[in-house]
Parts: C-alpha cells; sequence; structure tokens
C-alpha cells in the first residue's frame, strides 16, 4: 500500500502545530491514559484508521496493557476486561462516532452512564479525545496512510517515547 499524498496536516502551513496543540489541551484532564488510548484505538476500529490503530496499540502496548484487553477492545461489551469507567467511555467513544447511525446519536443513556464516571472536565476531555481521533482518522483514511511507516519516523518515534514517560 501507498499513501495517495503525503499527509495534509504536514503540508498546510501551521496545521500541524494547531493540531498537536489541541492535542496536548486535551491530555490535560484527568483521565487515565490507558482510557484515553482505548478510545482512540476503539474510534480507529471502526473508522478503519490503519496507521491510527497501529500507533495507538504501540502506545497501549507501552503503558503495559494486556494483550486480553488489546485484542477485544472491538467486543468490549462482551469481554470481561474493562471496568464500569472504560465501558462507559467506549460506549460514549461509538456513539459519538457514529453520529449518522441513529436518530439520537448520543442519547441521555449512554451520556449519563459516562457522567456517573467522569465529571465535567473529565468528559470534555474525552469528548476532546474522541473528536480529535475522529478527525485524524479522516486525515488518514482519506489519504490511506501507511500503517507502521509514521512509527518508524522521527516524529513516530519521538511520540511514542513520549508516550513511555508520559506513563
Amino acid at each position: 500500500m501507498q499513501a495517495r499524498m503525503t499527509n495534509p496536516i504536514m503540508l498546510v502551513p501551521d496545521a500541524i502545530q494547531t493540531a498537536m496543540a489541541m492535542a496536548d489541551a486535551a491530555k490535560k484532564g484527568d483521565v487515565p491514559a490507558k482510557t484515553r488510548d482505548l478510545v482512540h484505538l476503539r474510534v480507529s476500529q471502526i473508522n478503519g484508521c490503519s496507521l491510527c490503530l497501529d500507533m495507538h496499540a504501540r502506545a497501549l502496548r507501552q503503558h503495559g496493557e494486556t494483550d486480553e484487553r488489546l485484542f477485544t477492545v472491538a467486543a468490549w461489551r462482551d469481554a470481561p476486561y474493562y471496568t464500569d469507567a472504560e465501558r462507559a467511555a467506549l460506549a460514549l467513544a461509538e456513539a459519538a462516532t457514529r453520529l449518522s447511525d441513529r436518530s439520537d446519536p448520543v442519547p441521555d443513556e449512554i451520556w449519563n452512564e459516562a457522567a456517573k464516571h467522569y465529571d465535567q472536565p473529565q468528559l470534555a476531555t474525552l469528548v476532546l479525545n474522541i473528536a480529535l481521533t475522529n478527525f485524524w482518522n479522516r486525515l488518514n483514511v482519506t489519504t490511506r496512510q501507511v500503517a507502521g511507516e509514521w512509527t518508524k519516523s522521527a516524529e513516530g518515534k519521538a511520540w511514542l517515547k513520549e508516550k513511555a514517560v508520559a506513563q
């Protein structure tokens, strides 16, 4: 597989700095890094973003994530490996990603369950992370960015190193 083009975020002046600033801000909420990365992974599965799946699975491994949880995140409802808070975050992530799949895209039931486990700043962090993952997925899928290529780059190596240190 070959990318259709260089990732647009690298070609538009100031786009990468703006996107990274938003990503950095979204990390400042008090949501565990593993939960944020599970959300990234699940959203990227839904959107079919191989680059993000590869990247976030690597990050989760660096955080000490177990194979059982990595292998079953797509079936989190039926797997016994997730906390109630993680399940609420994953449900919110799925609903906010699949906006056109139902008439009430993010029903009160899903929102209220998330609100039982996360306060307003944490919910803001989750919603921003979900939106940003969808943003990155759309860039990467549209331009067919290749899984594994970014993690070989200097930027990718630095990102993975930063993820390891942040944990």
